[in-house]
């Protein structure tokens, strides 16, 4: 009967402790930066999500996009964005570097949810490399999932498609105040 307790409590202990281990934050923000932009991280910029551009995000996100602007970096064609977009209940804080309008580097910075975390393993964030938008705001290519992370794996394609949107309306508009100006 003790013995029987003990495997019990044991096998109790390792699920607990495993579920913990998904949560945590694996790269820094500075660091995912200094690895797109090398040593030379440009200055942040601020895009203002208003009007049109924000019809778009929530319908990107299949939700109400809850802040008025979004901070990135850029240097020439080359773009950076930290994201964040719930996955089953917490946010996972994804950063994504876009250069031309192909997804260069997808890395999950942060994750928070008890289980999941798969999605941050290079064999599943690989696939988003070199994704582009098509005319319908879908990746190019197909992202297959990982059972038991659906939603945290929803919430990564989510994220692809803003900032490779995001980038193609910063883009537009630098070039139309250039011609302009």
């Amino acid at each position: 009967m003790i013995k029987c307790l003990m495997v019990v409590l044991t096998f109790l202990w390792l699920m607990s402790s495993s579920i913990a281990s998904a949560r945590g934050v694996y790269v820094t923000h500075q660091d995912f930066l200094k690895t797109i932009f090398k040593e030379s991280v440009p200055k942040s910029e601020i895009l203002w999500i208003k009007g049109t551009l924000q019809d778009s995000v929530n319908e990107i996100l299949g939700h109400t996009y809850g802040r008025l602007r979004i901070r990135y970096w850029r240097h020439a064609d080359e773009f950076a964005w930290i994201l964040e977009e719930i996955g089953k209940e917490e946010p996972i804080t994804v950063g994504i570097a876009i250069k031309g309008e192909k997804i260069k580097n997808l890395i999950v910075l942060e994750y928070r949810e008890s289980r999941g975390d798969e999605v941050r393993q290079l064999f599943f964030t690989q696939q988003f490399q070199n994704a582009t938008l098509d005319e319908h705001q879908n990746l190019s290519q197909h992202i297959d999932g990982i059972t038991g992370a659906t939603l945290s794996v929803s919430a990564l394609i989510k994220l692809s498609k803003l900032a490779l949107f995001l980038s193609q309306q910063v883009a537009k508009e630098t070039k139309l105040r250039s011609s302009n100006g």
